[in-house]
This record gives structure tokens, C-alpha cells and sequence, in this order.
């Protein structure tokens, strides 16, 4: 029997910025970013701060943090590193926390989405929408299963969701309030660009792929075969190449992005491990890491910047972490540290990451411990930390 993503969390619980290699300016402290962790069984947000010089990740006082809904699936980081977005997968709700200057969280709005079960966002880098992926259009349910939802919503300047005076509105399409989808959409990204968008509906083996409009409407440009259960999805830094993983046919399969957001898929799937199930591009553009959650390890591979082909790192396939991992993230202070949110392990594993070569290794002390079954996990730099960006 095979089980989406959410589905393999559901029974478990019974028995995924675009910054460049440049200078390095260091903080006053020793921390470089804030790391946010949800976690599924108890409702929760774990805050960590990452130690510049090992990666090792430190609670912060009060963490972890309710998430103001129930089963928390996956969150995001505003541009500026002022708020928190947290998708609510039973309770059908987007919750916005504002991050202080130490990384606490302050619970600000909760948005009821127009579907039901959300299941992932993104955020473009312009920081003005939040794009969420529901399993249901309004009109359908478990019961009576249906197509999905993705649901735009404005991000206004103090970042809560809709424009001022119309608070949780999403972006209207017609009479209804989300843009429809296909059939178990699990992952959703936009490109750096902040041009196009792209679905990838899990049960229907496709992507469904939306120019943005200046009004944040969308537009489709089209739907694309993409092998056989596509559950996650990473674009580059450039907008020009998009990364799939393919957790039935453990692969990842790369497309290059038109100018006109239409997708032609590379000639040759590349090889990951079991169940790949999470995929990120390096900041700088230049290495793809790819979690497996039934290998228990993460797949890495260079990109070749001209033709977007991704190679694996030479030395070995894949870098082992603990138990599940449903979700792998780079730390944008510097992106030196990669870490993995391990579902049935119930931690966080870290590793480090060589510029020079992509290759990773563990950092001391790794895993660190999480809530119950961590599901996704979102950073911002802390102090005064930057690399150069790469513009699309």
C-alpha cells in the first residue's frame, strides 16, 4: 500500500532564500541563525538558535511554542526575518508569528483557508504573498475526494495576511478564493524571481505551473508530467531550473523553466536513495541536497550551471541522519549547516557543509532533540551575517 507524505505521518503517529557565497561579516555572538521546527504530535514550534562555529542547535527560554492550531505541517520565514507562518494541517489554518530580536515568537493572526487540510507553503522573496497548497477544494473531502486548492495570500507591511482592512482575504480568482489544482497536491515553490509558481499534485503524477500577475492573481501556463508520485519541489537561485522528487521511483527529476514559466523536463532522472521526500537547493546555486526518508540519509549532488544536469558529490551518495526525515533545510546566515527535521526520530540532525565541494558531514553532538515528530522546519540569520545574493 502506498502512503503521501501526510499519510505516512498519519500512521506513524498511530504505532522544504536565495543567497550567494561571498564575505562573511560575523555578529557580536555567537549565533548565527534562528531555526524554527515544527513538530506534529504536541502542536509545537521548536526555536533553536545555531551556534556560528559548530551548527550544534540550543533551545531558546520558552521553547517550544504552541502552534496555534493543531498538527503543524510545515512554516516559512518572511524575507526580512520578522515573522513566522505556520501551516495547521487538521485545523485548516495558516497562524503568523512575529519573531523578536532573540527569536521568540508572538502569536499575531490565524487565517482559516478556504479548503481543507493544508499541507506545505512558500513565500515569495519579495516577502508580499504566501502561497498554501490544500489537500481539498471547498466541496470536497476525504469522504469525497476531489482536486486541491493553492491559495494566495497578500502579505501586508506589518505581515498578516491580507490587505489592510480585508485581514485573511486570500487573492480572489473569479467567485472563489483559490486557484484549483490537481488531485493530492503535497509541495509548492516559487521561483526567486517571483514570477512563477509551481504545484506538484502527488496522486495525479503532475505540476501544475502559474505565471503571477501584478494584482498577485495567477495565471496557469500549463500542467506537466513529472514521474510517478512527485512530492516536493526546489527551484534555484536563478529561476532557471526546477528539482522534483519522486518518492515512488526514488528519484529526482530537474526541468528547465522557460521564459514563459512552461516546463521541459532534463533528459535523465537522477538516482536518489528510498523515498526521497524533501529537496533544497544550495543558496549559492550550486548543490542540490535531497532527504530520503526511508534511507534515513540526505543525497547530495553539484549542479551544472549551464545545463542544470545535477551530478552526486563525489566521495559517497548519501550523508546518513536520524530516523524519518520529512524535511532538509540550509541556514541562510552563511549557509554553512544543513539540517534534517527527522520524523520518527524525533530529532534534528546537522550537517556541515563544505563550499568547496558540497560534501557534508555530521556536526558534534548531532541529532538534537525535537517534540514529538518534527514535520518541517524555517530559519532567519541573526545579527549581522550576509553573503552576497545572486539575482535571478
Amino acid at each position: 500500500m502506498k502512503f503521501s507524505k501526510f499519510g505516512r505521518m498519519a500512521l506513524a503517529s498511530v504505532v522544504s532564500l536565495g543567497l550567494g557565497f561571498g564575505v562573511i561579516a560575523c555578529g557580536p555572538s555567537n549565533t548565527l541563525d534562528f531555526v524554527y521546527v515544527t513538530s506534529s504530535k504536541q502542536d509545537q514550534i521548536n526555536v533553536y538558535k545555531v551556534d556560528s562555529q559548530a551548527g550544534a542547535l540550543i533551545p531558546i527560554p520558552n521553547s517550544p511554542y504552541k502552534s496555534g492550531g493543531t498538527n503543524p505541517v510545515a512554516d516559512a520565514t518572511s524575507p526580512n526575518g520578522k515573522n513566522l507562518y505556520v501551516v495547521n494541517h487538521d485545523s485548516n489554518t495558516v497562524v503568523v508569528f512575529t519573531i523578536s530580536t532573540d527569536g521568540s515568537l508572538s502569536q499575531q493572526q490565524s487565517c482559516p483557508t478556504p479548503g481543507t487540510l493544508p499541507t506545505q507553503l512558500a513565500i515569495n522573496r519579495a516577502g508580499t504573498y504566501l502561497y498554501v497548497v490544500e489537500t481539498y477544494q471547498p466541496g470536497f473531502n476525504a469522504k469525497t475526494p476531489g482536486p486541491g486548492a493553492l491559495v494566495v495570500f497578500p502579505i501586508n507591511a506589518t505581515g498578516q495576511l491580507g490587505a489592510t482592512g480585508s485581514l485573511c482575504t486570500p487573492v480572489a480568482n473569479g467567485d472563489n478564493a483559490f486557484f484549483p489544482v490537481g488531485n493530492n497536491p503535497v509541495g509548492v515553490n516559487v521561483t526567486a524571481s517571483n514570477t512563477y509558481v509551481y504545484v506538484a499534485n502527488e496522486s495525479d503524477a503532475t505540476l501544475s505551473a502559474f505565471q503571477v500577475g501584478s494584482t498577485g492573481a495567477l495565471t496557469s501556463v500549463g500542467t506537466f508530467p513529472v514521474g510517478v508520485a512527485p512530492n516536493a519541489l526546489a527551484s534555484d537561485p536563478t529561476s532557471k531550473f526546477l528539482y522534483v522528487t519522486d518518492g515512488a521511483a526514488n528519484q529526482m527529476i530537474g526541468f528547465l523553466i522557460q521564459l514563459n514559466g512552461t516546463l521541459i523536463a532534463m533528459q535523465t532522472p537522477f538516482k536518489t536513495d528510498n523515498l526521497p521526500d524533501a529537496v533544497t537547493v544550495d543558496p549559492r546555486g550550486i548543490y542540490v541536497y535531497v532527504a530520503n526518508y526511508n534511507a534515513n540519509d540526505v543525497s547530495a549532488y553539484t549542479i551544472d550551471r549551464a545545463t542544470g544536469n545535477a551530478t552526486q558529490i563525489a566521495g559517497t551518495s548519501a550523508y546518513s541522519v536520524d530516523a524519518g526525515p520529512l524535511c532538509v533545510l540550509i541556514e541562510p546566515a552563511e549557509a554553512r549547516f544543513v539540517y534534517t527535521m527527522n520524523f520518527l526520530g524525533n530529532t534534528v540532525s546537522g550537517l556541515r557543509l563544505t563550499p568547496s565541494t558540497g560534501a557534508l558531514a555530521p556536526v558534534q553532538n548531532t541529532p538534537f532533540k525535537a517534540t514529538g515528530q518534527p514535520t518541517c522546519g524555517a530559519a532567519i540569520t541573526h545579527g549581522n551575517h550576509s553573503i552576497e545574493v545572486i539575482q535571478p
